[in-house]
């Protein structure tokens, strides 16, 4: 599943694109992805100019001209793939139709935006912009790792009470926006903090820390064009490349890249998912 890195390097290379461009054609191409797209949506958003494309948590917000909002996620596999236009020194040919081209935007210029997704867990909706933290998918969703209002004082505030895992209360998007497994386990060998450690049992100064050290991970990984692991591209089709960076990630038995830690990396499984860590470095 793309987590913010990813989401926000493709929200990136979309935007000298679809930002202030007028969708000439939407076509849809079937009438769902994970769940029904919203009545009339190719109708509603041809002809719209984009006056904004944004992100919140895993999210594409495509702001239009007729006051609602563009929901997009990608889902496990889901790619927004540019043609017809240049993308740095590359100029990128519209391809043949393929077969899980589920959504294709026809932009005015001739460049072509395509929603290809083959195991269809991606989703788009269309809500009111002026409403749109109220959407259901976003309305629970805390602050952004980038935003003022996630600060050392609100992380220390909100990981007191939990007494979940640490690794487990990072992952929850409603204290923490965007986050995903792969860059929670590199925040915390970062940190130091076993993944699990319980959240509440954080020291006020050791959770605030955690706040620079996720935003500098989340800054990397953007910079990087984020991991592309199994499905994930860039809107260019270009591979992501944080992943050869990864400390602790897949990365089982290999030894730990901390400074006089000869420690081993480790998985175990919290809630269903791998984490990786150090055992001796990460109390």
């Amino acid at each position: 599943m793309p987590e913010l890195p990813e989401v926000e390097t493709v929200r990136r290379g979309l935007a000298p694109i679809m930002e202030g461009a007028v969708i000439a054609r939407a076509h849809v191409n079937r009438p769902d992805l994970r769940w029904p797209f919203p009545a009339r949506m190719a109708d509603r958003l041809s002809g719209q100019r984009i006056v904004r494309l944004g992100r919140r948590s895993k999210y594409l917000l495509a702001d239009l001209s007729s006051g609602e909002t563009l929901i997009v996620h990608l889902g496990m596999s889901g790619r927004m793939q540019v043609s017809g236009s240049t993308l740095g020194t590359f100029h990128h040919d519209h391809p043949a139709p393929q077969k899980h081209d589920h959504v294709v935007f026809d932009m005015e210029g001739g460049a072509r935006v395509t929603f290809n997704d083959p195991r269809r867990f991606g989703a788009m909706d269309l809500w009111p912009t002026a409403d749109i933290e109220r959407h259901w998918l976003i309305e629970k969703i805390g602050p952004e790792p980038f935003s003022n209002e996630f600060n050392e004082t609100y992380l220390a505030n909100a990981l007191k009470p939990r007494r979940m895992p640490i690794k487990t209360a990072l992952l929850d998007q409603r204290i923490v926006a965007g986050l995903g497994n792969i860059y929670v386990c590199e925040t915390l060998h970062r940190a130091g903090i076993s993944p699990k450690r319980s959240a509440g049992s954080l020291s006020r100064a050791r959770a605030g820390s955690l706040v620079p050290i996720i935003r500098d991970v989340l800054s990397e990984a953007i910079a990087a064009g984020g991991s592309s692991l199994r499905d994930h591209r860039q809107a260019d089709g270009a591979l992501g490349y944080f992943q050869h960076g990864f400390r602790v990630y897949d990365q089982e038995d290999a030894p730990c890249v901390t400074a006089d830690c000869a420690g081993t990396i480790r998985r175990i499984v919290q809630s269903g998912r791998s984490s990786f860590y150090c055992p001796q470095c990460q109390r």
